[in-house]
């Protein structure tokens, strides 16, 4: 093995990580893999890079599928019939919830990748919504404030000194119309879905846009999480899907080095994305999102500076 093809697995390796980390958190995967790879370029052509772009993310989701395995099973033999029926249910909203962005998404993805793909439209979708995360957790800190306020005037002097045992953070969570996957209803899951059609604009985040519409829709952000993480199962098997038949429709095939570099990819993609998902459900469970809008604020920033000097 050559040390040119080491430093492309390495590479492939650092994609990897990339995807694996940003894919999870509302910061915006593609947006942080196109930008990356303006200062690292993987020796591949064009068409490869096209798909490898995509079908990377099949390492990520596949950790959705270990982690949460036994909730997304209706087959399982541990679960009641009832249990069972709820999980096929689940199944369906999800479904049902990935047709808006797949039939927007399916016949707009080749204009999207060739307009809309430079980096000052990545940058203004990192910082706008930042902008939006951050604005919509304070409303919503701002209504568990003055639900505190009232619980504390009203006499319920019990459910005010547990509601004070709680951060404004926890509380506006605890206080959410739909604190558990169970209670998500139809209407919910599809408004979700609606908002996951904002995504198809790179640099917007695809996680970002369902946990954005999940919180405006009245979820908790564990429950807007978890079913983010959902959603992504069909929508990166099929986009995965998508760019494997356009790449082999153009002629392409893969040879030795090609499919050593995306299962070099996808395999960090899933190690690492193990990670990330543990680390985001454990950081939600009493922390909000605004620190991803400042993250994402100021990446925007630097990215738009960066390319206005490199001009």
């Amino acid at each position: 093995m050559d040390m040119e093809f080491v430093i492309e697995l390495l590479e492939a390796a650092l994609f990897g990580l990339v995807e694996g980390i940003t894919e999870w958190l509302p910061i915006s995967s593609t947006g942080h893999m196109l930008l990356l790879d303006k200062f690292v370029k993987l020796n591949v052509s064009t068409d490869f890079w096209d798909m490898f772009l995509v079908v990377i993310q099949l390492g990520a989701i596949l950790a959705v599928c270990v982690l949460f395995f036994n909730q997304l099973n209706p087959f399982s033999g541990k679960k009641s019939a009832a249990e069972k029926k709820g999980t096929w249910s689940l199944w369906a909203k999800i479904i049902v919830a990935c047709i808006p962005a797949a039939a927007v998404g399916i016949p707009l993805d080749d204009w999207m990748e060739e307009h809309l793909g430079s980096p000052y439209v990545i940058a203004a979708a990192l910082i706008v919504y930042g902008i939006a995360f951050i604005v919509i957790e304070n409303a919503r800190e701002r209504k568990a404030q003055r639900v505190l306020a009232q619980r504390s005037s009203g006499g319920a002097r019990h459910m005010a000194a547990n509601s004070q045992e709680l951060t404004v953070s926890e509380l506006a969570d605890a206080d959410a119309r739909v604190t558990s996957i169970d209670e998500l209803g139809w209407g919910t899951a599809i408004g979700i879905g609606l908002f996951q059609v904002l995504s198809i604009v790179p640099g917007t985040s695809r996680s970002g846009s369902t946990i954005i519409g999940g919180l405006l829709l009245g979820c908790s952000r564990t429950v807007a999480a978890e079913f983010t993480f959902f959603l992504a199962i069909p929508v990166m098997f099929g986009a995965s899907a998508l760019r494997l038949v356009k790449f082999f429709l153009k002629g392409n095939s893969f040879v030795a080095s090609e499919l050593a570099i995306l299962g070099v990819g996808c395999a960090v993609a899933f190690v690492v994305s193990l990670l990330a998902i543990r680390f985001l459900m454990g950081f939600v469970k009493r922390h909000d999102f605004k620190p991803f809008g400042w993250y994402r604020i100021v990446l925007g920033i630097v990215v738009i500076a960066y390319f206005l000097l490199a001009a």
